[in-house]
C-alpha cells in the first residue's frame, strides 16, 4: 500500500496540493510528484546529505537544476534533475542517456517530419524510434541544446601544437531551394604533441572550391592552429591551393592511396596488379634516400610501355615520400588520408540513417555530434603515437632548424 511506503506527511502534502489544483489530472500528478521525490532522495544520498543539512559525510553541494522529460503512458512527466557543484547526478534507474549523436538522429529525422519533407522512409523511422507523439516543441529544445553544444565544440581554441594535420571530405545530399542537393562535408584531424588525435573542425559547404578550403583553414589558424609540420590530403587544386596559401611553412604528404587509384586509371586492367606492386616497393624502403632511389628505377622501368604512368610518379615523386623525413614509426599512418577516411566512412554510415537533410544547419548539427562523440574517445583513450616517438619529432625538428642555421 502507498500508506506503507511514503511517509502519511508526504501523502497529505499531495493530496492538499491536489485539492487545491483546479483540473488537475489527479494520476499524472501523483506519478509526476512521486517521482521526483524519488529523484530528490537519490540525489541527497549521493550528495550525503539533505537540503540545507549540516553533517560530516556531505560530499558536496546542489547547484539549481535542469528539466527533463519523461515519457510515460500518462504523458509527459515534467521532472527536475539536480545539478551538483562538484561532479554531476543523473537518475539512470529511470532515465536513458542519450548520446548527442543519437540526439542528433532524432532531431534530423524530426525537423524532416515536421516540416514536410517526410518520405516513407522518414515515417517508418519515426515509428522505430519511438517518437509518434514528439511535437515541434520537443524537437526545438533539442535542436537548441545540440547546436549550442555544438557551435561550443566548433569554436574552441585549438591551444595545443598539432604536428600532423589530414584533412578529407565526404558527400551527403540536402534539400535547398526547393531541390535536392549534393553538398561537401570537410573534416580536419590533427595530432597533438602528446600522441593524442583531435577532431579540429569541419564545416559544409556547395562544392571542394579553393575560396571553400581557404576559408576553412583559415579558421582553424583563427583558433590557435600553428606550427603544423606535415599536412595529408589528396591532391584536389583547390584543396592543395589553399594549404600552400595558409600553412605555406608545412610540408605536404600526398595521399598514397589516392596516387595509387590514379595510376590504375591510366593503366589497361591487365597491368594494374603488376605495376601497383612495382610501385608499393618504393614505401618499403628504409629511408627516404634509398626510397628515392627505388622510385627512379621503377620509373624507369615504366617508362617505355607506361610514359604517362612514369611521369606522374616522377612529378610527384617528393610529396608522396614526404612523410619519409618524420620518424619512422610514424611512416605508415602518415602516407595516406586513411586514419581519417574510416572516420567518414562511420560519418556517412550513421548519416544515410537520415538519407537526405532538410537543411545545412541538420547536417552540421549530426555530424557535428558524431565528432564530438569520437573526439571524447580519442582523448581519452590510447595515444595515436607514443610520447617517445613524438619527442624524437621535436629532436629531428631541433636538428633540421640547427642545419639550417650553418647553411
Amino acid at each position: 500500500m502507498a500508506h506503507e511506503i511514503i511517509p502519511h506527511d508526504l501523502l497529505k502534502n499531495l493530496l492538499e496540493s491536489v485539492k487545491a489544483t483546479q483540473d488537475v489530472d489527479v494520476l499524472k500528478e501523483a506519478v509526476e510528484w512521486i517521482i521526483q521525490q524519488l529523484i530528490e532522495a537519490d540525489a541527497t544520498e549521493q550528495i550525503g546529505a539533505g537540503r540545507y543539512e549540516r553533517n560530516e559525510q556531505r560530499k558536496t553541494y546542489r547547484n539549481g537544476s535542469r528539466p527533463r522529460q519523461f515519457s510515460t503512458r500518462l504523458g509527459n512527466l515534467d521532472l527536475e534533475i539536480p545539478k551538483l557543484r562538484n561532479g554531476s547526478y543523473y537518475p539512470d534507474w529511470l532515465l536513458e542517456r542519450q548520446k548527442p549523436a543519437e540526439q542528433a538522429i532524432i532531431s534530423v529525422v524530426m525537423e524532416a517530419y515536421v516540416t514536410g519533407v517526410s518520405t516513407r522512409k522518414v515515417d517508418r523511422l519515426v515509428k522505430e524510434l519511438g517518437l509518434d507523439g514528439m511535437d515541434k516543441s520537443a524537437v526545438s529544445r533539442i535542436n537548441k541544446g545540440l547546436d549550442i553544444r555544438v557551435n561550443s565544440f566548433l569554436q574552441r581554441p585549438l591551444q595545443a601544437r598539432y604536428s600532423y594535420l589530414w584533412l578529407d571530405a565526404t558527400y551527403t545530399k540536402v534539400r535547398e531551394d526547393g531541390r535536392v542537393q549534393s553538398v561537401a562535408l570537410v573534416v580536419a584531424m590533427g595530432v597533438r604533441d602528446d600522441g593524442y588525435r583531435e577532431i579540429l573542425g569541419f564545416n559544409v559547404g556547395s562544392a571542394e572550391t579553393e575560396a571553400f578550403w581557404l576559408e576553412f583553414l583559415r579558421k582553424l589558424r583563427e583558433r590557435g592552429l600553428e606550427e603544423v609540420r606535415l599536412i595529408i590530403s589528396d591532391a584536389h587544386k583547390g584543396l592543395y591551393k589553399a594549404i600552400q596559401a595558409v600553412f605555406g611553412g608545412a610540408s605536404w604528404q600526398r595521399c598514397y592511396v589516392h596516387f595509387m587509384r590514379d595510376i590504375m586509371s591510366h593503366l589497361p586492367n591487365s597491368a594494374v596488379d603488376a605495376v601497383l606492386e612495382k610501385i608499393k616497393t618504393i614505401f618499403t624502403q628504409p629511408s627516404y634516400e634509398y626510397a628515392k632511389q627505388q622510385l627512379q628505377r621503377v620509373v624507369a622501368d615504366l617508362r617505355q610501355r607506361y610514359p604517362k604512368v612514369a611521369d606522374l610518379l616522377e612529378e610527384a615523386s617528393e610529396d608522396l615520400l614526404a612523410h619519409m623525413h618524420f620518424p619512422k614509426s610514424h611512416w605508415q599512418r602518415l602516407r595516406s588520408t586513411n586514419p581519417l577516411e574510416r572516420l567518414m566512412r562511420e560519418i556517412k554510415r550513421r548519416i544515410n540513417v537520415v538519407g537526405i537533410f532538410p537543411n545545412r544547419e541538420a547536417t552540421i548539427r549530426l555530424t557535428g555530434a558524431i565528432l564530438m562523440e569520437q573526439n571524447d574517445e580519442w582523448i581519452t583513450g590510447k595515444r595515436y603515437f607514443s610520447e617517445e616517438s613524438m619527442r624524437r619529432l621535436d629532436i629531428m625538428n631541433t636538428n633540421s632548424l640547427k642545419l639550417e642555421h650553418v647553411a
